[in-house]
């Protein structure tokens, strides 16, 4: 990423870090995507390869921020996707040229379909620092009741998080339309770094608090970056 790319991000992120929006607010500022897609595992190196084309070829479209990618640690072949954008004109804007790219080149090895969830910023981090091969990634999906107190404990999470030593980025995103669901994009130095942060007091009190609002485990998946 270009630093001219990454100080138009910084400036345009700034204005939802860490306080975000509120929870039943139609989207203001930057909108993500957020995309998962499954090949063969033995095509996994032609999936990368794809998404790596398919990400260059959206980040020079006009209100495209960022485009990151990710690839499950423990599940070779499957892939997340997360795109940035200006705002909500710019994401319905896109120019679907590229995506009718991207499924047609993995149309012969997916496994999956592309399936793709739009949110908004519930709390950012305030800059996401440059993710390499060493960097371990969380994802994680947090259903509960409407009307519940998880916003709150996401965003103390969030918050505690950040400060911990080792930690890249700490971002929770609402679902655009179903306000009771979130995405949290976590990132660690590595995995000494990620271990250290679930045994802290913040994180066992967190999921303590969370369980009984949501039934039913976590899921938490861990990818490593990749880079391009």
């Amino acid at each position: 990423m270009s630093s001219v790319r990454a100080l138009l991000i910084a400036l345009v992120l700034m204005p939802y870090v860490v306080q975000g929006q509120p929870t039943n607010a139609p989207a203001a500022g930057p909108v993500f995507a957020v995309g998962y897609v499954e090949t063969r595992a033995k095509e996994a190196e032609a999936g990368r390869t794809a998404l790596a084309r398919y990400a260059a070829a959206v980040e020079q479209q006009r209100g495209c921020l960022a485009v990151a990618l990710f690839a499950q640690t423990d599940r070779t072949g499957h892939f997340a996707v997360l795109e940035t954008w200006l705002d909500q004109a710019a994401f319905d804007a896109r120019d679907a040229a590229a995506k009718r790219q991207l499924m047609e080149t993995l149309q012969p090895i997916r496994v999956s379909d592309y399936d793709e969830r739009p949110y908004k910023s519930l709390t950012l981090a305030p800059k996401a620092a440059r993710a390499d091969t060493r960097n371990v990634f969380v994802v994680a999906h947090v259903d509960v009741a409407p009307n519940t107190q998880a916003p709150t404990l996401l965003q103390q999470l969030a918050e505690a998080s950040r400060q911990e030593p080792g930690n890249l980025r700490f971002d929770v995103l609402q679902h655009a339309m179903r306000g009771n669901h979130f995405t949290v994009i976590e990132g660690w130095q590595d995995q000494d770094a990620l271990d250290a942060h679930v045994a802290t007091a913040h994180a066992r009190a967190y999921r303590d608090a969370l369980q009984p609002l949501t039934g039913s485990p976590l899921d938490e998946r861990v990818y490593t970056a990749i880079t391009r």
